[in-house]
This record gives C-alpha cells, sequence and structure tokens, in this order.
C-alpha cells in the first residue's frame, strides 16, 4: 500500500527486548483489555507518557511524593539516590524506604517545592541505572509550615 493511499499517519517500526514475564504480562494485559495487538497497547502507553511528559508543573508549589522500585543490590545505586537527595535538602521533607524481595527496595519520598523543580528531582531519581520504576504524583494542597 503506498503512503498516499494509507489511513492515518505513517507508521515507523521499532523493536525492543522484554524480558521474558513483562512480555508474558503485557500478553495478558493486550488480552484482557481488548486490544488489537501489542503494537496498539504499546503504542498507547507511550503516548500516555509522553502527554505526562509534556506537561508543565510550572512554577506553582506543590506537595507531592516520588514512588521509586529499585534494585538496591546494584553497586552504587544508593549512593547515587542519597547523592541526589542531599542536593535538594530544602525540598525533601522526609522519605521511606522498605526492603522487598530478591534485592528490591519501594522508597517513598515526600516533597514539596514549585512543580518544575519536583518534575527535575524525579526525573534525577527515575533516570539512575537500576531504578526499575519511578513516578511523581503531585497535589496543590500544600503541607502545613514545618516551623
Amino acid at each position: 500500500m503506498s503512503p498516499a493511499t494509507r489511513k492515518g499517519p505513517a507508521a515507523a517500526r521499532i523493536s525492543i527486548s522484554l524480558p521474558e514475564p513483562l512480555f508474558v504480562q503485557l500478553d495478558a494485559m493486550v488480552a484482557e483489555r481488548g486490544y488489537a495487538s501489542r503494537s496498539e497497547a504499546i503504542s498507547k502507553m507511550i503516548s500516555e507518557q509522553l502527554v505526562q511528559h509534556a506537561q508543565q508543573f510550572g512554577e506553582a508549589v506543590l506537595a507531592g511524593t516520588i514512588t521509586l522500585i529499585y534494585d538496591h543490590a546494584k553497586p552504587g545505586l544508593q549512593s547515587r539516590l542519597m547523592k541526589i537527595q542531599h542536593g535538594y535538602l530544602k525540598e525533601i521533607i522526609s522519605s521511606q524506604r522498605v526492603h522487598l524481595e530478591n534485592h528490591h527496595s519501594l522508597e517513598v519520598i515526600l516533597v514539596q517545592a514549585p512543580g518544575s523543580k519536583l518534575k527535575r528531582i524525579a526525573d534525577e531519581l527515575i533516570a539512575c541505572k537500576g531504578v526499575k520504576h519511578g513516578y511523581l504524583n503531585v497535589t496543590s494542597t500544600l503541607l502545613p509550615p514545618i516551623y
């Protein structure tokens, strides 16, 4: 089919490799949600993430949490995460870490700052090699003054 007769925007192909358990979960989700294909499901997930990424939090002060799941056995990872957090002592109110199975940790970091700064902090932490998942959740309701 020529580009002139194809409906919708042209598609570009990519190839990805997934760990077997993730691949099985993806197939199950595709079936449960009724997607026509893995490509459709992955395309939708990427689209949703791009929308969230493009969101501008601006300079309004927000409170929120940064949630991380990471491999605490990864050499140097905990030290990198701590170094980043020490760079934002004014913005990080507290953190709680729980050890999970298979060398994983769940860390929830309570933060308050202008939204653009919260996004920058979250992006730095999430980008660390060994972090499996990371999320920033914010609210415009602020924490009361600490002192």
